[in-house]
């Protein structure tokens, strides 16, 4: 039996196994895809301290190393449940495996929502990005394209609007759902134009290399924009569904914890972007991980 098993390899998920280890506790990892998660789309990464720049692959590989190296245990699975048996859980995979421990930290993150195009995939990282303070100086004096119109679109238009000369709001609905203020912060400036009521259709590339994107309206009509990048801010989707009889969901589906990590059930903690929080970076994952460890070690050691 382990002492604690995490659920998730990015950084929230490999922090706390990290600080586990480092309490004399024994940790298992279980991540269905690649260690990491969504920083490995990254090219650079320039906002971690102590780092003055690496990609994200790179710092996915030098902590997966690190918490290895302090013993820490993994499985390549896909998690489907967890049961509280009491003093220990029972993690359950699509695989067919069962492992068993005393605490259980649930940091399965996000997943950005795509528009769905083809060749997406294989742009993401490579001029297709969702996150302006993370890539935002990539395209310092050039032409970007933002899709979306909430708040977060209009959040991320406004950081680019500050390094890029010309920021493209690409919106689906015939008008922007974010809030007003933003939109008058956003639209003042001139280096800001928009399109409401189109649907990306195509992305365009030039030798392998994005360069575009092909836009329709509601006649039918199409048009092609030359961009040096493209912000894709059209939402995110946690995927904490198969947890929701352990940990409250909040309307949108992240874990309804505060900055303690906890959860209504003993010996449960959250951590990362799949809990309900504003900010969304490598540091406040780090920091989920290090109190979701810390708190699962307590509660071990009080049993």
């Amino acid at each position: 039996m382990y002492d604690i098993i995490v659920v998730g390899g990015g950084p929230a998920g490999m922090t706390a196994a990290l600080y586990a280890q480092r309490n004399g506790k024994q940790a298992l990892i279980i991540e269905k895809a690649g260690f990491g998660g969504q920083i490995t789309h990254s090219p650079k990464v320039e906002n971690f301290p102590s780092r003055l720049s690496m990609s994200g692959n790179e710092f996915a590989d030098e902590l997966f190393s690190q918490i290895l190296e302090q013993g820490a245990e993994f499985e390549i699975e896909t998690v489907c449940s967890i049961e509280d048996k009491g003093e220990y859980k029972v993690v359950s995979t699509e695989e067919g495996s069962k492992f068993e421990g005393k605490s259980v930290i649930i940091a399965t993150g996000v997943k950005h929502r795509m528009l769905g195009l083809e060749g997406e995939n294989e742009l993401v990282g490579e001029g297709i990005s969702f996150c302006a303070v993370c890539d935002g100086d990539f395209y310092k004096n050039k032409v970007v394209c933002v899709a979306g119109g909430g708040n977060s679109a209009l959040q991320e238009a406004i950081l680019l609007s500050d390094k890029c000369s010309e920021v493209i709001m690409l919106q689906d609905m015939p008008y922007f759902t974010g809030e007003q203020r933003l939109q008058e912060v956003l639209f003042a400036r001139d280096n800001v134009k928009s399109f409401t009521g189109v649907k990306i259709q195509k992305l365009l590339t030039e030798n392998g290399e994005f360069s575009g994107v092909e836009i329709v309206n509601s006649n039918g009509e199409t048009r092609q924009i030359k961009s040096d990048g493209l912000f894709v801010a059209i939402g995110l989707i946690p995927e904490n569904g198969p947890f929701e009889e352990l940990a409250q969901l909040n309307d949108y589906g992240y874990f309804d914890s505060d900055e303690s990590c906890t959860t209504k059930t003993p010996g449960i903690f959250v951590a990362g972007d799949c809990r309900s929080k504003r900010i969304r970076q490598i540091t406040t994952a780090a920091a989920d991980g290090t109190i979701a460890a810390l708190a699962a070690c307590n509660y071990i050691n009080e049993l």
